[in-house]
């Protein structure tokens, strides 16, 4: 029992490449198919992530179910990442251009028909991810975008009443000083 537990079945240099080799693929096809996949908008997506998971597990432990080999990846997937984080740090161009592009969906509370469009996205989906920010509609946000990494990033509109209201709080806050400065100036005369 105990060998069948930790004998690897492959040999050691095709353990480490396997989950490695999976990893920089699921990288790029995750780029190509763009940030909508990142940022799993709708229970689709969510199980195309989850199928994916499984449809690579064959190929990065091939026929081996040893413990050995299950550390083995999981080290390897470990070691990729790091790398990869370390290269994308230290060349910012190479990290941009695998990263992308952010895209502006919301602008001024309208909404950009051809952005969705591109990154396939439903005005449903927009609305909810709306709700999710705090916003109701989009003639209260100033810019929605979807960034590179999946997230989205929302900008409220500032209202004139906000400006209004500060403005108010300002002068009083001038009148208030000018008449603590009186009363000092009367206190320290008497």
């Amino acid at each position: 029992m105990i060998h069948s537990m930790f004998f690897l079945q492959l040999p050691l240099l095709e353990k480490i490449i396997r989950p490695m080799i999976v990893y920089l693929c699921l990288i790029i096809f995750l780029r190509m198919f763009g940030k909508r996949e990142l940022a799993q908008l709708n229970p689709f997506d969510l199980v195309v992530l989850l199928c994916l998971s499984n449809t690579v597990q064959n190929a990065m432990i091939g026929d081996d179910n040893s413990v050995s080999g299950g550390i083995i990846g999981a080290f390897s997937l470990l070691v990729i990442n790091w790398l990869l984080t370390r290269v994308l740090f230290r060349a910012p161009r190479l990290n941009a251009a695998l990263e992308g592009d952010e895209t502006v969906l919301v602008e001024h509370g309208v909404m950009d028909a051809d952005a969705m469009k591109q990154e396939a996205l439903t005005e449903m989906e927009l609305r909810s991810v709306l709700h999710r920010q705090g916003y109701q509609n989009f003639d209260e946000v100033e810019k929605l975008v979807l960034e590179p990494n999946g997230n989205f990033y929302a900008e409220g509109i500032k209202s004139m009443s906000d400006d209004a209201q500060r403005a108010a709080l300002m002068k009083a806050i001038e009148v208030l000083t000018g008449e603590v400065r009186q009363m000092r100036a009367e206190l320290g005369s008497r």
